[in-house]
């Protein structure tokens, strides 16, 4: 039986639209020079680390919820906290979006650089290490606990994020 190949498909930075080949121009956002290609790797069966075929989710009545107070994880950045109604909510997935040159990146470093108790894998599809580390020394700042990966294949940063287990983990772009 012939081996399976992996297959390639393009994509384009600034709005996602999908493309089986390379385009100089999103047919989506108009924008030029956006596609990058990425390999999908053939699917792979075994499960992210805590994930279990056995467990399924169903549907709970709201009523039977048990309501706690969740402790959130509070930012330097007051209004940061107030639009999140409080913080961070441990587990919880936060998209943060905007034009494009509106801070997105540098309020995402802000907070990496600040919680330095606190294991931050930064991942970056769009801007290299040396593109980073000189953003966050014209914020200056620094951190023990920041980690910085440039990459764009979801199967390598997996990788990273089972071996570095970060305890936030930053996706910009």
């Amino acid at each position: 039986m012939a081996k399976k190949k992996n297959q390639s498909a393009f994509f384009c930075q600034n709005c996602g639209t999908q493309s089986p080949k390379w385009l100089g121009k999103c047919p989506q956002c108009q924008e030029w020079n956006t596609y990058v290609e990425e390999i999908i790797a053939k699917e792979d069966t075994k499960l992210p680390k805590g994930f279990s075929k056995s467990k399924i989710n169903k549907p709970t009545l709201i009523n039977n919820i048990n309501h706690i107070n969740e402790k959130r994880l509070v930012t330097e950045d007051q209004e940061l906290n107030r639009v999140l109604g409080g913080g961070i909510v441990p587990g919880s997935l936060i998209l943060l979006g905007g034009d494009p040159g509106i801070g997105k990146s540098t309020l995402l470093l802000q907070f990496a650089l600040s919680k330095t108790s606190h294991r931050i894998l930064y991942v970056s599809g769009e801007e290299s290490e040396k593109q980073i580390k000189m953003r966050a020394e014209r914020i200056n700042k620094n951190s023990k606990n920041c980690y910085v990966l440039t990459e764009t294949l979801t199967q390598n940063i997996f990788q990273q994020i089972e071996q570095l287990e970060p305890n936030i983990l930053i996706i910009d772009s």
